[in-house]
């Protein structure tokens, strides 16, 4: 008895074994099919969809494309929304609401709602779950539900090369400089000066660039020694392998 009963747990597993790989195989499919790209647009008809971007599939909520530019070499991760206009089917007008430059990283389950203009410089990462709008809520009356209220819209810009940490919130009305660090949770309102560090509710500037002083207050881990230029792919393996035998 205990035989056949082993018997039987075998075959289960091996059953479990093959549905996993199947299911596994099949979603991995579905994500390569699903995915947007400028050559497989599917269903959305971006103002500009750059060569090499690619918006992971599942995506989030997505509409006013036409009035959305995202550049080059984009990777817009899972479950990311994109919006211009407060709803689907508005007429926007002729100019562009939300642009995307080359290189923008936006990571899983994050937002970007452009009611009003939007620019997100190239080469700016953001980790997941950010929220970046152009539209707040109002509560002048206070007899009045809040969100019956008209919300007020002001324009956000986002400087070339920045870093948005994880949860980073940005409101209506944010100016980023360029190179700026968003800490994690951070929550920015106004302008924010180029080469700079920003953290907390509200975001206050913890560190800035200064050209003859370096970094204030001084960083506290050394920085990253730089690869050289002549290292070529094989001789970087070879290291990485070493680190590993190493440790």
């Amino acid at each position: 008895m205990p035989r056949n009963r082993n018997t039987f747990s075998s075959l289960t597993a091996w059953r479990r074994r093959v549905l996993a790989r199947a299911v596994q195989g099949g979603w991995r499919w579905v994500q390569e099919t699903g995915a947007v790209t400028a050559e497989s647009p599917g269903r959305l008809r971006f103002r500009r969809l750059g060569a090499g971007t690619r918006l992971a599939f599942p995506q989030g909520t997505v509409f006013g494309e036409q009035w959305i530019e995202i550049g080059e070499h984009c990777i817009i991760a899972e479950q990311v929304t994109l919006t211009a206009g407060m709803l689907p089917g508005l007429d926007l007008g002729p100019a562009t609401v939300l642009t995307l430059g080359d290189g923008v990283v936006l990571g899983r389950g994050s937002h970007v709602i452009a009611d009003t203009r939007v620019t997100i410089g190239s080469d700016t990462y953001c980790g997941p779950y950010v929220y970046i709008t152009s539209t707040n809520h109002s509560y002048d009356d206070p007899d009045e539900p809040v969100g019956r209220q008209w919300p007020r819209s002001e324009p956000v810009e986002i400087g070339r090369g920045c870093w948005l940490g994880t949860g980073a919130v940005i409101l209506p009305g944010a100016r980023l400089g360029r190179n700026v660090v968003v800490a994690a949770g951070a929550v920015v309102r106004g302008e924010v000066p180029d080469h700079s560090v920003v953290a907390g509710a509200p975001a206050k500037v913890v560190r800035s660039w200064d050209p003859e002083r370096g970094w204030q207050p001084p960083l506290r881990t050394p920085a990253p020694v730089p690869i050289p230029d002549d290292l070529t792919p094989e001789q970087l393996a070879g290291l990485a392998q070493l680190d590993l035998t190493e440790s």
